[in-house]
């Protein structure tokens, strides 16, 4: 049997903005729950420091390689919440998170969330995602 996602919006506000509100998976299902990907190097060093822009982009590459990995892609997507220690700074680069998902078709149920700090003091901005194929 193969999974079925359907879009949950009972408001169409959201739908321009890249998210739906919810994502009925039905059927036989992988699911997939990824750990919170940040900018981190191959062999774990934080990146791009003070560069919010940066550190997004290769938060969203270390969060394909972890859907890769399981032969997934950022359309398998179906919850993404984004940590960021400075919502204002995120929103001004938040084309390149919408455009990498936009791009690959993919429209999860997404919440963003201000944090004082995440794990490692130079870090900005963190992805953990759930997925389903």
């Amino acid at each position: 049997m193969t999974p079925t996602r359907t879009p949950i919006n009972p408001w169409p506000w959201s739908l321009p903005l890249g998210y739906t509100q919810g994502e009925l998976v039905t059927g036989a299902t992988r699911t997939l729950h990824v750990s919170g990907q940040a900018a981190m190097s191959a062999s774990g060093e934080p990146q791009h420091a003070g560069d919010l822009q940066a550190q997004l982009a290769l938060a969203l590459d270390n969060l394909e390689a972890v859907l890769a990995e399981a032969g997934m892609g950022l359309a398998d997507l179906v919850r993404l919440t984004v940590y960021a220690t400075d919502v204002d700074l995120l929103f001004g680069h938040y084309g390149v998170l919408a455009g990498r998902l936009g791009g690959a078709g993919a429209q999860p149920a997404t919440t963003v969330l201000g944090v004082t700090r995440l794990v490692l003091p130079d870090l900005l901005v963190e992805l953990e995602a759930t997925a389903v194929g």
